[in-house]
């Protein structure tokens, strides 16, 4: 359980503000919630299955006390990345009719292809059991996104980009440094 905490924490508060919200704010602009929705859950379990089977490989292949060392200074790494502002791009695909949430997953699929989020989770994964790693970090993209969703459904109003991307660094910063100082102490 401690394990799909984590995950689901992490990737909650990285995913505060980056570009999947404004690409969930994008969609619910123009379609309906729940297509939209189901369409960033499909490609939250997509990508970040595949970086927990990375992650997975590399954990079962390295010694632990290496994986937690090198896992935690790229947390850090992704929490400065996020202090100096990241990669907010902001790809939409137009899809039509009832096909709304695979035009939102294959979005999401591209926009999030190599994201500090799937990086992460991969580093999470060598470290800690893969499944519960898969679920909270895939709960953790969905329930982000799903603020995004729900805030433009209601009120189409933006989230306030500079606090929640210093939040997000902070989990990175705080997890990463956890991450490191329990390698150095081996």
């Amino acid at each position: 359980m401690a394990d799909l905490l984590t995950a689901f924490g992490l990737v909650f508060v990285a995913e505060l503000g980056d570009k999947s919200m404004l690409l969930a704010i994008a969609f619910t602009t123009r379609y309906r919630p729940l297509p939209v929705l189901v369409g960033i859950a499909m490609a939250a379990v997509t990508m970040l299955g595949l970086s927990v089977l990375v992650g997975a490989a590399l954990g079962a292949a390295l010694p632990e006390r290496v994986l937690a060392i090198v896992g935690g200074l790229v947390l850090v790494g992704f929490g400065v990345w996020t202090l100096r502002g990241g990669d907010d791009g902001d790809e939409v695909v137009e899809a039509r009719g009832r096909y709304v949430w695979l035009g939102v997953m294959a979005a999401f699929v591209l926009a999030e292809f190599g994201d500090k989020t799937m990086l992460a989770t991969a580093t999470l994964a060598s470290t800690h059991a893969p499944v519960p790693t898969w679920l909270g970090a895939g709960a953790g993209m969905t329930a982000a996104s799903g603020i995004a969703v729900v805030l433009a459904s209601a009120a189409g109003a933006r989230l306030p980009q500079r606090a929640v991307r210093l939040v997000a660094a902070a989990a990175f910063l705080l997890f990463g440094a956890l991450l490191l100082l329990g390698g150095l102490r081996g």
